[in-house]
């Protein structure tokens, strides 16, 4: 059976003279459509926030003349394809390796097919990370290296199935996929309960799933944007049911991805082989994880609020990176629904905290108190 072994940045003893490459998996470009729904859940989470909202709520139903509707908007990372790229290469050079690259966009092959017209990015591999709805929860699996000539027909079947789920049709999918000997499937975040339909239930159902469809899954993903103690219950459920872990970085800001796989492969097929023939994963955890995983979010978000002048489609401020839907159905930036071009007192505020956040004295403190925090919890 494989085995993942954890290998520490910070710690002697992880390099090897056959370890020659590093693989940076999972993680997300402007090409991402990343779902503003969760904001109606933060009342409870924080409850100073709930008249904030109620406000701001108020005054756009007496502007538009309807409620506000988060799941009709959405935000997105801000680096686009080309400086995404080069964030997860630079940190792996720096590393003296070789680097892989795959981007996982949600629902979207955007990224790596305009990255392949670049000459640096023409190896990229075409792969997608894919929202998959079941019994009441949602899971997302990593689909990597999609054979060029079927990834347009494949990315439109899972679209099919994420927007109209069908047990049928998930077991032809996956069986369709794994067919593909070039193809890797991972399971992203098990554990994460992103629609807040409770740890146990959300727990049991990837432990269903998982036991379903474990012969075309290849591997686990220990992600870098969860928990260390999620990881170890991912760990856990990887050995029970005799599956190798791979790295998952997950990166959405501007930090490159906190975990890498360390391989002798040359290219990124021959990674793949090596997963799906039961090699050993060797995981490496990059120094940034230790930070509080609280601090790393509020430096997401940070990234997300500040200007990006060389965006690769020009979206250079943060409201031109973040859409709507109108009442008539067209999309158009949050850039455009202020009137004036003034935003929100609640946005306002919302925007100077995370700028302020970004300076180094406010920083540091942050950072230590959310440390103390995490070691007290």
């Amino acid at each position: 059976m494989a085995s993942t072994r954890i290998h520490f940045e910070w710690r002697r003893g992880w390099r090897s003279g056959e370890l020659r490459t590093a693989v940076s998996l999972h993680s997300h470009t402007s090409c991402s459509k990343e779902p503003l729904d969760f904001i109606p859940r933060c009342r409870e989470a924080c409850p100073w926030l709930g008249p904030l909202l109620d406000r701001y709520e108020a005054r756009y139903r007496r502007v538009h003349g309807r409620e506000l509707d988060y799941a009709s908007a959405w935000w997105t990372p801000p680096l686009g394809p080309r400086e995404a790229l080069r964030v997860e290469r630079g940190q792996i050079e720096r590393l003296g390796l070789n680097a892989l690259v795959s981007i996982t966009d949600h629902d979207s092959i955007e990224a790596p097919l305009a990255l392949r017209v670049l000459e640096e990015g023409r190896n990229a591999p075409i792969s997608v990370e894919w929202t998959v709805p079941w019994r009441g929860t949602v899971f997302h699996l990593g689909v990597h290296n999609l054979p060029g000539e079927q990834a347009r027909s494949l990315a439109r079947e899972m679209a099919s199935y994420t927007a109209a789920p069908e047990a049928e049709l998930i077991e032809s999918l996956l069986e369709a996929l794994a067919a593909e000997p070039r193809v890797l499937l991972v399971f992203n975040h098990p554990y994460w309960d992103e629609k807040g339909n409770g740890a146990n239930y959300h727990a049991a159902m990837a432990e269903q799933f998982l036991a379903r469809y474990r012969r075309w899954i290849h591997a686990l993903e220990l992600n870098g944007l969860r928990p260390w103690r999620e990881n170890v219950r991912t760990l856990d459920l990887a050995a029970r049911y005799r599956k190798p872990c791979v790295s998952g970085g997950d990166r959405h800001g501007c930090e490159p991805n906190t975990l890498l796989n360390l391989t002798g492969a040359k290219d990124f097929e021959s990674f793949v082989e090596e997963v799906r023939g039961g090699a050993d994963s060797m995981v490496l955890v990059m120094k940034q994880y230790r930070e509080p995983m609280a601090a790393r979010i509020v430096s997401a978000i940070c990234d997300v609020m500040r200007d990006q002048p060389d965006h690769s489609y020009g979206w250079v401020r943060w409201s031109d990176r973040v859409f709507f839907r109108s009442a008539t159905g067209e999309v158009l930036p949050l850039a455009q629904a202020f009137p004036e071009g003034r935003e929100p007192s609640l946005i306002r505020l919302f925007v100077a905290l995370a700028r302020a956040a970004e300076w180094h004295g406010v920083r540091s403190a942050m950072r230590h108190m959310l440390k103390e925090a995490e070691e007290v919890a």
